[in-house]
């Protein structure tokens, strides 16, 4: 159940702190749980507009001093590199203003470079403090990927081995894959390891109860 109030840039799950800066994403996952949820946790998610940097710093100060957070993780209803300059600022706030060492992650569709011509993003999110990124490869070859996450431009699953490739020699990477009939499980691992970077299985949440 959703919480009606205003929808949050900020929420939590435990003893981690969520930042949800957009709700833009080049994929369009048949899994995604913005299709069916307004939210997750009691939040909600579903954003009016493209928050400012401003209202995320206040949202974002606020809920710093509530508990001593394990983490900050970049991860809502979009894709935050939709948003990359945003990210930046934000992560290089956490750092400046967390009063204490707090990691900060990134969760994204491995899209970054393609949504970011001409950037090296990988060396722009270390820079600005982050540390460690989950990638969505969620499937072990282009037949798939493009069946179940529905990009939004051409090559986008040779776009996340391209990110995972050019971020594993400066960020923690793990590469991880949501578990549902149509994907090969064992096909995926086989890419995270010839990939050199960490793998994990998200178990797949029903949409329809």
């Amino acid at each position: 159940m959703v919480k009606a109030e205003e929808p949050k840039t900020v929420y939590w799950m435990e003893n981690k702190l969520y930042l949800n800066i957009t709700n833009k994403c080049s994929n369009c996952c048949f899994f995604c749980l913005k299709k069916f949820k307004r939210g997750v946790g009691g939040f909600d998610l579903k954003l009016s507009e493209e928050p400012s940097v401003a209202q995320i710093i206040e949202e974002l100060a606020k809920a710093l001093n509530i508990r001593n957070w394990d983490e900050v993780i970049f991860c809502g209803f979009g894709e935050p590199t939709e948003r990359l300059d945003v990210l930046l600022e934000i992560a290089r706030w956490i750092k400046q203003h967390s009063g204490k060492p707090l990691r900060i992650r990134l969760n994204t569709n491995g899209h970054g470079y393609v949504l970011n011509q001409g950037r090296d993003v990988a060396a722009e999110l270390k820079a600005a403090g982050v540390e460690k990124v989950n990638v969505s490869l969620n499937a072990g070859d282009k037949e798939t990927y493009n069946e179940i996450c529905k990009p939004t431009f051409a090559n986008a699953y040779e776009a996340v081995i391209d990110f995972i490739c050019k971020a594993k020699s400066l960020l923690e990477v793990e590469a991880t894959v949501v578990r549902m009939p149509e994907v090969n499980v064992s096909k995926a691992q086989e890419v995270a390891d010839r990939l050199g970077v960490k793998f994990r299985i998200r178990e797949y949440i029903p949409c329809f109860y």
